[in-house]
């Protein structure tokens, strides 16, 4: 039996996205469109469709995002057109792929020159150009430069104001709250005279954002 991967994206869109609350046409569209299978490695591409957290490579504990989180990540930021968005942590590529195709630019930042790398070939490939993916610690960001919407894909153990700092007026920034079991995924938006508030989404677990100088070592590091 030959495996169509159209039919895959298909189905996880209207089995996976879908059943999660996931509506927005634009958000449908780009994640059926954007090939993700293109995102997972050899070892793993018969999962791809799978709503599951995947290995990066066979060797690394890092892990893709689930289609449903990814999904419900894009619909809560809703990127237009004419935004710019800052993505922290770019794993495989694939959510940057799928915000680059619904905004005007992406500015993805990782701790991992080989994530980075292999993020850039796939990117590359498909031909998406808006984007640029940079080596650095989010913890030393030191640019001034805001964004209209902030996408973190790692989760950070208390609130912190930089990242609302980040934000253009009228901005708006994904981050996951907490430590496992029990994270909350949050919306921090920033209303035009620079006012924010924080709504509290649902409930997830991801794995953590590492604090530099913590003696504790966590699976993974953005």
């Amino acid at each position: 039996m030959i495996f169509d991967s159209e039919i895959a994206r298909k189905n996880m869109v209207r089995q996976q996205i879908r059943c999660w609350d996931v509506t927005n046409p634009r958000v449908l569209e780009v994640m059926h469109s954007v090939p993700r299978e293109h995102f997972v490695s050899a070892k793993f591409s018969a999962l791809a469709f799978v709503d599951a957290e995947l290995p990066l490579d066979a060797s690394s504990e890092q892990m893709m995002l689930t289609p449903q989180l990814q999904g419900r990540i894009l619909q809560v930021l809703d990127p237009q057109p004419e935004n710019t968005v800052l993505e922290v942590g770019t794993r495989s590529g694939y959510l940057t792929a799928c915000l680059a195709r619904l905004a005007r630019h992406v500015t993805s930042i990782d701790a991992s020159a080989e994530r980075i790398d292999a993020a850039n070939e796939r990117l590359d490939s498909l031909g998406i150009v808006n984007c640029d993916l940079r080596v650095q610690d989010v913890y030393r960001r030191s640019e001034p430069h805001a964004f209209d919407v902030i996408a973190v894909t790692a989760s950070i153990a208390a609130y912190d104001p930089r990242f609302e700092q980040w934000l253009n007026p009228g901005g708006r920034a994904f981050v996951v709250i907490g430590a496992a079991p029990a994270m909350e995924a949050c919306l921090i938006t920033r209303d035009t005279n620079g006012e924010t508030e924080v709504q509290s989404l649902f409930e997830t677990v991801i794995s953590p954002l590492r604090i530099p100088g913590e003696t504790r070592n966590p699976p993974f590091r953005f």
